[in-house]
């Protein structure tokens, strides 16, 4: 007889493990973009479309994320399923073309002045922090869901789901305002 998802994972190991890679993953971006100089391959072409595909990816996961609170508002489950999986996999993609184009690329720095400067980098900076809290959220609902604890996916959910598209949106907007202001992404 096959064990089910849930007898095959002890929540014991599985819950501190899903912070541990949440803290590993975080620490790597900090060192990444904060510590870590840019790659000379930074230069090539195909590397300077990385933020708008970045800027895409976020944007298929917000749409994918609405969509999906949609369904389950309609009791729509599998729709749902199906709408979240496809969330999070824009999301995984945006996180894999996220580090490339800082390891190659490196960070970019604003370079406008006056009141988009104070705007701009709330907004990176609540991403930034968001993002933190959301990641191990996200991987939380995910496990909660795979393994039947619908109510705990339910509660937990309450505060992943407008993280998640809060992060989704605003990485769309700083996109925006880098090429609006600094006249590249």
């Amino acid at each position: 007889m096959q064990k089910s998802f849930d007898e095959r994972f002890d929540h014991r190991i599985a819950l501190p493990s899903i912070v541990g890679v949440s803290a590993v993953a975080i620490a790597f971006l900090f060192w990444l973009i904060y510590f870590r100089g840019p790659n000379t391959a930074g230069n090539a072409a195909w590397v300077t479309l990385l933020p708008a595909l970045n800027a895409s990816l976020n944007a298929t996961s917000a749409v994918l994320l609405g969509l999906g609170f949609r369904a389950i508002k309609r009791g729509q489950q599998a729709l749902h399923s199906k709408l979240m999986m496809s969330a999070f996999g824009s999301s995984a993609l945006f996180l894999v073309s996220y580090i490339v184009y800082h390891s190659l690329h490196g960070d970019t720095k604003f370079l406008a002045q006056g009141l988009i400067r104070p705007i701009y980098f709330f907004t990176l900076i609540s991403h930034i922090v968001l993002s933190i809290v959301a990641l191990p959220l996200v991987f939380l609902a995910f496990y909660f869901a795979l393994t039947g604890k619908f109510e705990i996916h339910k509660k937990v959910t309450r505060f992943t789901y407008p993280l998640w598209m809060y992060v989704s949106v605003t990485g769309v907007l700083i996109f925006v305002l880098l090429k609006v202001f600094n006249g590249a992404a």
